[in-house]
């Protein structure tokens, strides 16, 4: 299998936003059908201290995420969301691995997601620890996970 490059950065225009939108409109809502109104929320709103981060491959966006200041020292992983055709490329884990150096640089000590379960290893092997039960999240399971990042 050829390798894909990737280009993942930071969301700094209204259009790169709009491309993270899309992939996560695609996995979320299509896919997953996520309620729109709890996909889209106050986290996406310019000004609310979330970083966005979209990921494309030859100019076309195939994977997002957002990283937002959750408690003191803390960052919260959310919304990582990887189109079909480009599961198990190995983009998931870039995308989380680009995240956690974003989350260093703004002082993070640690990281909490809440992972779908069907996704809990891909979590675990990039250092994730299970924390607390099993939750339903938009008619999904989903387990919390933190990482100590120092």
């Amino acid at each position: 299998m050829k390798q894909q490059s990737y280009v993942i950065q930071k969301v700094n225009s209204d259009q790169e936003m709009q491309d993270a939108l899309a992939v996560r409109k695609a996995v979320f809502i299509d896919e997953q059908e996520v309620p729109a109104d709890l996909e889209i929320d106050e986290h996406d709103q310019p000004g609310s201290g979330t970083v966005h981060f979209v990921a494309y491959n030859e100019q076309q966006p195939v994977g997002a995420s957002r990283l937002r200041p959750y408690a003191p020292g803390v960052g919260k992983i959310e919304r990582v969301a990887v189109l079909k055709d480009e599961r198990g490329t190995g983009l998931g884990r870039q995308i989380m691995i680009v995240m956690e150096e974003a989350a260093k640089e703004l002082g993070f000590d640690s990281l909490k997601l809440n992972a779908q379960t069907h996704a809990q290893r891909f979590y675990e092997k990039l250092g994730y620890e299970p924390h607390g039960d099993v939750f339903d999240e938009a008619g999904i399971e989903h387990i919390a996970m933190v990482k100590a990042l120092r």
